[in-house]
């Protein structure tokens, strides 16, 4: 049996299990996504069960034995995110990415500290630019990265198809793309508007075909939230 001790971690998501207990998936930073039983956490008296929540910075300590860990201790990290309106479902979109994306005990130390990172941008002016270079990231270190064309100039268009990357589109239109967003994209300056919209376009292009055919659940959430918005 292995025992790892106070390993920084966040949760990703959390479901009941059996009466008292719950199912968790987190981040870490040494061991990549884990999957950890949490006995009684649920429980009226349990301690933990205020702890055990997304976006908060975690110390945690769990034993392995096969697939899925069993949770010992728990610590705060520090300070948890004090995410509102529509920076928690930015929140819980990373946390989907992070679960659709990578594969459990598959270390990618680089992505714990992007993800941190992002969750500290969410609710401020900085969150979208944050989540276009979190997926721009995310997407290289999984070894699926946008890379641009040689030669490419900034008065250039370019169309994008996954699996075969850019190339030289003869002018405006439907999935093109401006060299100068994605010089942007690639300094991840996204200085302008037209290169954070192209981008967002972009690399939701580039994720897809790594999602297992499954649409991502929180845009659509975020979609019927406004559009319910839009009817009051």
């Amino acid at each position: 049996m292995v025992r790892i001790q106070l390993e920084p971690a966040w949760v990703l998501s959390l479901r009941p299990y059996r009466e008292t207990s719950a199912l968790l998936e987190v981040l870490t930073s040494r061991h990549g996504r884990v999957g950890l039983v949490a006995r009684g956490v649920r429980g009226a008296k349990s301690k933990l069960r205020g702890l055990l929540q997304p976006f908060g910075p975690l110390l945690m300590s769990w034993s392995e034995r096969g697939e899925l860990g069993t949770l010992g201790a728990v610590e705060a990290g520090g300070a948890a995110m004090m995410l509102k309106g529509e920076a928690i479902f930015s929140g819980w979109y990373l946390n989907e990415l992070v679960l659709r994306l990578l594969q459990r005990r598959d270390p990618h130390p680089s992505v714990f500290e992007d993800y941190s990172g992002t969750l500290a941008s969410l609710g401020t002016d900085e969150a979208p630019r944050a989540l276009r270079v979190f997926e721009k990231r995310l997407l290289s270190e999984l070894g699926y990265g946008v890379h641009l064309p040689e030669g490419l100039t900034p008065e250039g268009w370019y169309a994008f198809e996954p699996g075969s990357g850019l190339r030289i589109a003869e002018g405006p239109g439907r999935d093109r793309y401006l060299g100068a967003s994605l010089l942007e994209m690639e300094s991840e300056s996204f200085a302008s508007r037209d290169a954070l919209r192209d981008a967002r376009r972009l690399l939701r292009s580039a994720l897809e075909p790594h999602l297992g055919g499954r649409a991502l659940r929180t845009p659509e959430m975020l979609r019927a939230l406004r559009g319910l918005r839009s009817l009051g």
